[in-house]
């Protein structure tokens, strides 16, 4: 039986308010400023060809509220789910499992640096290599033989790009 293709986004979350603004990590939102330089983003890529169904997302605020301009721009109306394997110290295994049986062609995992470096490595193939993902980037990966095999990078894209 042929494995589907799946595209993988993996996406660091946006701009947040520093940690003193909020007393805490968990419960950092998101920048007025990072909300629309993100979207703009997104809306960039979308022109491109950015396409999403399913979302996987830290339960921290920021990457919760990344995810949520994500749907809002993608179009079509993608599930967000939160997933405590994209919280601080990420679990790969797990997510694969999650992306397998979210059952979905086009997925995007939304979570914190450096974990999001580390998982764009892994659904590579090389778990040792090091991928600097800023804040807001976003990796898009084509996964020909099924999540948890390696793919093949297809870009990897951050604001700093698009901005004028």
């Amino acid at each position: 039986m042929p494995t589907i293709t799946t595209h993988l986004s993996i996406i660091r979350h946006a701009w947040a308010e520093e940690i003193t603004a909020t007393g805490d990590d968990f419960s950092r939102p998101l920048t007025r400023k990072g909300r629309r330089r993100f979207a703009r983003f997104i809306d960039r890529l979308v022109t491109g060809g950015l396409g999403i169904d399913l979302i996987a997302t830290s339960p921290l605020v920021r990457a919760r509220e990344t995810a949520e301009i994500l749907a809002a721009h993608v179009g079509g109306e993608p599930r967000i789910e939160v997933v405590d394997a994209l919280a601080p110290g990420s679990d790969w295994q797990a997510l694969v499992d999650w992306t397998i049986h979210g059952d979905a062609g086009r997925v995007a995992w939304v979570g914190h640096a450096p974990c999001v470096g580390r998982l764009v490595a892994l659904s590579i193939g090389d778990g040792a290599a090091a991928i600097r993902m800023p804040k807001g980037a976003v990796a898009s990966i084509r996964l020909d033989d099924g999540p948890g095999q390696p793919g093949e990078l297809e870009w990897l894209a951050t604001a700093d790009l698009f901005d004028e």
